[in-house]
């Protein structure tokens, strides 16, 4: 199985999940995969796959979609929805408030088994079981036997489920959970916000950690960025300097372009890897990033900002054909797959701490901070009572915070993580200076939605 193959069939289970969400009234998986792989088929042969995930995603939401029948004898027209492509297979009439009502009867049913569930673990434990959805990136936190305890100690059993974090503030069903608990001040403010189909929600916010952006790449690349200038080293830190990285991109260079590189002479154009921007946090930090150079070192504020940086930044995203929806997946390749897949991957410096706490980095991994970067502060939203103890005591808890050390994060005690990164002797800087202010949460989401429309 080829590395691309490995890639596309990852990058196709994720589209299902995403299309099994938003289809679940009215379509059966079984149907969801049938359009799926009817899709796919239809790309059989070609050598560029880098795009085939978004193709598929797209044709097979359009036929999923339900489409109006003409109407009989001046009557309404009949909802009808398709299991593949009408080229593949007549379209279907579907009775849709029966689906809808064994939809209902199922979530039902399932309502009482958590309730019924969730009493006999209180029962048996003593705990309170809180529920929530959170960024990838956090995922080993809540799932270290540490912090399990720390929280027992409390009362709590915290049940975490992940997402990108762009996905939970827009799309994810919020009403059975306790608290969510995205990477940015941005994304918490986008949760408080009414959406389509969801209203406003109404919580605290808890900043109860941070991590700044950094770029997790490798001696080679470093060595070779140094020659062109974007990289450079002061004090032991390596630093990305994004000025000079958006004028390469913008002039198409590719590595092959660097005079002398014998060590990577692949002829791909010269890009960090990012997460989806349209689902994920992280992306949008790094869009953040770019937006506010681009905007010659302002923060991007007006629309005749947006209009001027838009055409600079949105190829940095789009050119990289698919990308994950959360930041746990480039990281998990970079970590596995070695430099010849994404040579640079945008991440929370977290994750890389965290790896290098669990001995999990290999040598010649090397960790770049862009010059200039953002701080992306998590945020919980309580979601209702529960979700504000658990916010909190992740707020305040001295054992807790310092177990989010240990894990990469930055806590309002500096000390704890000064000390984690001393003690391991990380090549990670404690005193991030050249920091950018990222734009207003409107901004922020025109400039999203700019680069959205360049994918289509």
């Amino acid at each position: 199985m080829t590395l691309d193959t490995v890639r596309e069939d990852k990058a196709i289970e994720n589209l299902t999940h995403r299309l099994n969400d938003t289809f679940a009234d009215i379509r059966t998986p079984e149907d969801i995969e049938t359009a799926v792989a009817a899709a796919r088929r239809q790309f059989e042969g070609d050598r560029v796959r880098d795009y085939v995930p978004i193709l598929v995603e797209r044709m097979a939401r359009q036929e999923l979609t339900p489409q109006p029948e003409p109407a009989a004898a001046g009557g309404p027209p009949t909802p009808t929805v398709t299991a593949e492509p009408a080229s593949w297979r007549q379209r279907i009439p579907i009775a849709l408030p029966a689906a809808v009502a064994g939809v209902l009867v199922l979530a039902t049913v399932a309502t009482v088994l958590v309730v019924r569930n969730g009493s006999d673990v209180q029962a048996q434990t003593g705990l309170i079981t809180v529920s929530g959805v959170i960024g990838s990136e956090k995922r080993a936190f809540f799932e270290d036997p540490d912090v399990k305890a720390a929280l027992a100690k409390h009362g709590f059993e915290v049940k975490v489920d992940t997402a990108g974090s762009r996905e939970i503030a827009t799309s994810v069903d919020l009403s059975k959970y306790d608290f969510a608990f995205p990477s940015s001040t941005v994304a918490a403010e986008r949760i408080l916000q009414p959406t389509p189909g969801r209203p406003a929600v109404s919580g605290k916010k808890y900043a109860v950690f941070s991590s700044p952006m950094a770029i997790a790449t490798y001696q080679p690349i470093v060595d070779l960025l140094s020659a062109t200038g974007i990289a450079r080293k002061v004090d032991g830190t390596w630093y990305f300097d994004v000025r000079k990285y958006v004028d390469l991109a913008k002039a198409g260079w590719r590595w092959t372009n660097i005079r002398g590189n014998t060590t990577y002479p692949v002829n791909k154009k010269i890009l960090v890897t990012t997460t989806d921007p349209r689902t994920s946090n992280s992306a949008a930090m790094f869009l953040a990033i770019v937006s506010y150079v681009a905007n010659h070192n302002n923060v991007v504020q007006s629309a005749a900002d947006e209009k001027k940086v838009l055409p600079l930044v949105a190829p940095l995203f789009v050119n990289q054909g698919y990308t994950d929806s959360s930041s746990e997946g480039p990281f998990d390749d970079y970590l596995s797959l070695g430099m010849g897949k994404s040579p640079m991957v945008n991440i929370y410096e977290a994750q890389f701490v965290d790896a290098a706490v669990h001995h999990k980095l290999k040598p010649g991994m090397v960790l770049m901070y862009p010059s200039p970067t953002v701080q992306s502060k998590h945020t919980l939203v309580s979601l209702n009572a529960n979700g504000e103890k658990l916010g909190e005591l992740l707020s305040t808890d001295t054992d807790l915070q310092e177990l989010a050390a240990r894990h990469g994060f930055r806590t309002a005690d500096e000390s704890q993580f000064a000390n984690v990164v001393s003690q391991g002797r990380f090549p990670v800087s404690t005193d991030v200076i050249d920091v950018a202010d990222t734009p207003t949460y409107d901004t922020l989401e025109r400039l999203l939605e700019g680069v959205s429309k360049s994918y289509r």
